[in-house]
């Protein structure tokens, strides 16, 4: 039976002050709603139980994510199609940018946001454990002022958590911190997306000297609330990845979890998979050791295992081209820095003119440190712009005269030929890179593209190698 819109009430407070303020004046009348994804379906099996409802979609105070030195918050009214959109997260936060991936269609993920998901409070939902694993903090609000809440032990049981009646949740914040670990993120369902799991995982790990030092374990739909697995990460402290490991984290992580039989799965099967994904994410911990004990990398065997648009944001710095990024994770996995420098090469020769500009785009002037915002995506043009200073050390140290001629030289540049003078500066004095730029500007437009493509080559090895140390 389908509800009637004469039994509701919809308000939409024009702040976020008023809407608490109308929460705090009649606690646990209105049902707060902003993108409406689970609220709607509800509403139309006539299955509903509120009938005040007061929208907080438009709230600006809600929207936006704010990228801080120490942390990242994204606003509760942040869309899954804005995390999936948004680069540090993709860079830093690969396990909530799977999660946006799975959850629903395009539609839901233009609507759904991660604060409705949350306070939504369903055991199954895919965003979840990945703020488990990544320690997140919500910020509430409510007529009374703001507090941090650890989003571990928010859910205090089945649609049951840890927020007032007359208070919102305002934003999530989470540390920037997981650099150098290994993300892993699993969902088991009848499909990947527009499905729901039948369990889900979001996993952090990282090793040092061959045993793993951190790790962090969560999952979904395998309990009245999303579980993280602190015992069994406690264990695993300290533990050199071996087969007796792999069994006892599967027997643990089986034994740790509350699953039921339902219309999705049985109970017994969500144990084993639970077990068996909590299994691969440490086998993928060990394989990661087991390569750097070979003579790999730390930061190359991480990498190899990271997902795939995470694994291009972070190597895309050394480049600047996307298409270039992408080649490089294709090929994944790469043994050595022989292979990853081979594979740069071969896949920047086959590339398209626009996407040598793109890389050419992604760095400043010579004599000049930053990156201008729009040019490259901002955690690219960060590292971009911290190498790029570094490369032209010896010009920072240039004469006022050097410099006015550096200037000079790039404004005729752009004029002949409309982009960007490109040009390897480690090492390079700003004499020697004056003579090279002023013997370019004779070059035909054809000449002078395969010189500044074979300069950029010169650079992204440079970086590769950069990258490689850490």
């Amino acid at each position: 039976m389908r509800s009637d819109p004469a039994d509701f009430e919809l308000i939409a407070p024009g702040t976020l002050h008023a809407a608490v303020s109308r929460l705090a004046d009649e606690p646990g009348q209105w049902l707060p709603i902003a993108g409406g994804t689970d609220v709607m379906v509800q509403y139309a099996a006539g299955k509903l139980p509120a009938r005040k409802l007061i929208s907080i979609w438009n709230l600006t105070e809600l929207r936006g994510i704010e990228v801080l030195p120490g942390e990242i918050r994204i606003g509760a009214g942040c869309t899954y199609t804005e995390l999936r959109e948004h680069d540090v997260i993709a860079r830093e936060f690969p396990l909530l940018v799977s999660a946006a991936r799975w959850t629903g269609g395009v539609a839901n993920q233009n609507r759904g946001t991660l604060g409705g998901n949350i306070v939504n409070a369903s055991p199954a939902a895919d965003s979840l454990p990945a703020l488990l694993a990544y320690e997140a903090e919500l910020i509430g609000v409510s007529v009374r002022g703001e507090r941090r809440i650890p989003y571990l032990g928010f859910h205090t049981g089945y649609k049951k958590m840890d927020l007032a009646s007359d208070e919102l949740i305002r934003a999530i914040s989470i540390g920037r911190r997981f650099s150098g670990y290994l993300h892993y993120a699993r969902k088991v369902g009848a499909r990947e997306a527009q499905a729901i799991s039948k369990v889900c995982i979001a996993a952090l790990g990282r090793l040092r000297g061959g045993k793993i030092e951190d790790v962090r374990i969560a999952l979904g739909s395998v309990a009245p609330v999303p579980l993280r697995l602190t015992e069994l990460e406690q264990m695993l402290r300290g533990k050199a990845v071996e087969p007796d490991l792999l069994h006892l984290a599967r027997k643990m992580a089986a034994a740790a979890i509350e699953p039921i039989d339902d219309i999705r799965s049985t109970a017994k099967y969500r144990a084993a998979v639970a077990g068996n994904l909590v299994a691969e994410f440490v086998e993928q911990l060990g394989a990661i050791g087991l390569q750097s004990e070979h003579g790999m990398s730390d930061t190359l065997a991480r990498w190899n295992f990271l997902p795939a648009t995470a694994a291009a944001n972070e190597i895309l710095p050394c480049c600047g081209s996307r298409a270039w990024a992408d080649g490089i994770v294709a090929r994944r996995p790469l043994p050595d820095e022989e292979s990853l420098l081979a594979a740069s090469d071969e896949i920047w020769r086959s590339l398209t003119e626009s996407d040598w500009l793109e890389a050419f785009r992604s760095h400043p002037r010579i004599g000049e440190s930053r990156v201008a915002e729009s040019q490259a995506p901002e955690p690219a043009a960060l590292q971009s712009a911290a190498w790029s200073e570094l490369e032209q050390q010896r010009v920072a140290d240039a004469s006022d005269s050097a410099r006015i001629a550096l200037a000079e030289g790039n404004r005729e540049y752009e004029r002949r030929f409309n982009r960007i003078f490109i040009v390897c500066a480690t090492g390079k004095s700003p004499e020697e890179i004056l003579k090279t730029l002023r013997r370019r500007l004779e070059n035909d437009a054809h000449t002078e593209l395969q010189e500044a493509a074979e300069e950029q080559r010169q650079i992204t090895q440079i970086r590769l190698r950069k990258w490689l140390q850490g």
